[in-house]
Parts: structure tokens; C-alpha cells; sequence
């Protein structure tokens, strides 16, 4: 009886386990990047590769933010599972909206902690960082950077409304 359950009965559990424990880390990292998008929903961040017209800037400099996040236990059982079978790996997307949503308010708050007005030309570029080992032990995750051009306004009401 020890010897089914260590086999089927302890695996599973771990998987259940990393499911609730994933879950919930995810979906406080979430709460928190709603709540500083809010905060920063009138900071102007725009992908444009030259300034605006409307925008009169007195100095730029480049800003950007990283984020690396891990995949839990249960998202890899699960990708390596539609790996044999091909198609969207669902259990993936929101890993990668957090580590966009995650790098677009670091690069912001970048900006702002210098004294930043606006972003623009912003570009993101993602990697996977694979397992080193070459064991299927070691830990994998997706890097995301964003960055872009901050500038300050040359005057208090350089950007028309």
C-alpha cells in the first residue's frame, strides 16, 4: 500500500498542491498589477518610434524593466502533456501577460522615480530560460524586458490635452 501511494498517491498530490499554491500566487501578483496599472493609467506610454508632436521634451533618457517568472510544477506537467499532442498551452498565457504586464510598470516606474513625464518607442522582447541542467530538474522560467525613451517636458504644459 506505501509502495502505490509513494508511486501515484504522492506525485498527484504534489500536483494538486503546486495547482492551489500556483493559483494563488498568481492571482495575488495579479491584485497587484491591477492596482498599479491604476496608478499609472495617466503616465503616457505610447510605442511610437518618434516623439509625438505634441510633445516638447527637455531631456530623454532610456528606461526599461525586466521580469523573470518561473513556471510552477503543475504548468509544466501540464505543457509537457500538450506537447505530445501539439496545440495552444493555455496554462502559459497568463505567465506571459504577468511578465509583460509586470515589465511595462517597471520601465514606468523607472521613469517616474527619476522624474520622467512620458515613454515613448516602447519595445518588449521576451526569452525562455530553459533548463540548464539537462535533467528536467533544473528551473525554467520566461524573461520579459520592456524599454523605451523617457522624456521630461521642457515646460509644465509642454503636451496638449
Amino acid at each position: 500500500m506505501l509502495e502505490l501511494f509513494l508511486n501515484f498517491g504522492l506525485p498527484f498530490l504534489l500536483l494538486l498542491v503546486a495547482y492551489f499554491v500556483g493559483t494563488m500566487l498568481e492571482k495575488g501578483h495579479f491584485r497587484s498589477i491591477r492596482k498599479r496599472e491604476g496608478e499609472y493609467a495617466k503616465f503616457p506610454v505610447v510605442t511610437f518610434d518618434t516623439m509625438p508632436d505634441d510633445w516638447s521634451a527637455s531631456s530623454g533618457t532610456l528606461v526599461s524593466g525586466s521580469v523573470v517568472i518561473s513556471l510552477d510544477y503543475f504548468k509544466r506537467v501540464i505543457a509537457g502533456l500538450r506537447a505530445i499532442v501539439g496545440g495552444r498551452i493555455k496554462t502559459y498565457e497568463p505567465l506571459l501577460d504577468r511578465a509583460r504586464r509586470e515589465a511595462m510598470l517597471r520601465m514606468i516606474e523607472d521613469a517616474r522615480r527619476d522624474g520622467y513625464d512620458a515613454i515613448f518607442n516602447v519595445r518588449l522582447e521576451t526569452s525562455r530560460l530553459a533548463n540548464s541542467r539537462g535533467d528536467g530538474k533544473g528551473t525554467a522560467g520566461v524573461e520579459m524586458l520592456a524599454f523605451g525613451t523617457a522624456v521630461k517636458f521642457a515646460s509644465r504644459f509642454a503636451r496638449t490635452q
